[in-house]
């Protein structure tokens, strides 16, 4: 667990799912500044930023190659980083190949599972949220596949020039991997995370349960004393959640 102490008057924010580079590079520029300025928006009152994964549609590091592009948002949490907001990454299921360029290079803090926090008083469970609960079975497979190191190390083998290319492509057109059909409401009794959150509930209690990955803002009773919260997306919601006063709320620009 990993401890917060939030000084009067300052707040943390939270966002996911802004898969910038899709549906192709031009196309995602004006939501990719429309994030940038919400991060310029906030930087006056961020104790922490927490990113819940997918910021990228597609995202894997080579040895001395990164994605291009997205540079108005990575100059901008790199602003906001040097500025002494604490950053928080969660990678996701289009961005889980991160390998040390946001920790060197920007000094953010990279997480690569759920993690518990408390804010003061207040214990979150917060991860981006693929591969939990009962459901999601196509993608954990296709998660051990991408998580297996020697994959990995054949994949940086491969130009990236193609390998990007051909990850972009399937990022895009595989369902399994772009998660167009899990868009819908499903109900509270059959929301997957709102079944691994209260399971997880069984085991220890935590105010609140924070994921992506749904692309639908939700907040969800579990009980009388805890919470699910979604936090949507960037690309049709424009949603983002923001703690204060031990309290999360939603929130859309």
């Amino acid at each position: 667990m990993t401890t917060l102490q939030i000084p009067k008057g300052k707040k943390i924010y939270f966002a996911s799912d802004n898969h910038l580079g899709a549906p192709t590079s031009k196309e995602s520029i004006p939501r990719e500044k429309k994030f940038a300025q919400w991060l310029d928006s906030i930087k006056h009152d961020a104790e922490a930023i927490f990113l819940l994964g997918d910021l990228f549609d597609f995202w894997f590091e080579y040895k001395y190659v990164v994605p291009k592009g997205f540079t108005r948002v990575l100059g901008k949490l790199a602003e906001l980083s040097d500025q002494g907001v604490k950053i928080h990454f969660f990678v996701g299921n289009h961005d889980l190949w991160m390998d040390g360029y946001f920790e060197e290079e920007l000094g953010i803090t990279v997480h690569h599972r759920p993690m518990e926090f408390t804010f003061n008083t207040t214990t979150l469970f917060i991860g981006h949220g693929d591969g939990l609960g009962p459901d999601d079975k196509g993608f954990k497979r296709l998660k051990k596949v991408f998580t297996n190191t020697f994959i990995q190390w054949v994949y940086k083998w491969i130009h990236p020039d193609i390998g990007v290319r051909f990850a972009q492509y399937l990022s895009v057109k595989n369902k399994l991997i772009s998660g167009d059909d899990d868009a819908r409401f499903l109900g509270n009794d059959k929301e997957w995370l709102v079944q691994y959150s209260r399971k997880k509930l069984n085991e220890k209690h935590r105010d609140y349960f924070v994921f992506g990955h749904r692309h639908l803002p939700l907040d969800i009773d579990l009980n009388d004393h805890s919470k699910y919260i979604n936090l949507g997306d960037w690309i049709s919601h424009y949603s983002y959640a923001v703690f204060e006063n031990e309290t999360l709320s939603l929130n859309t620009l």
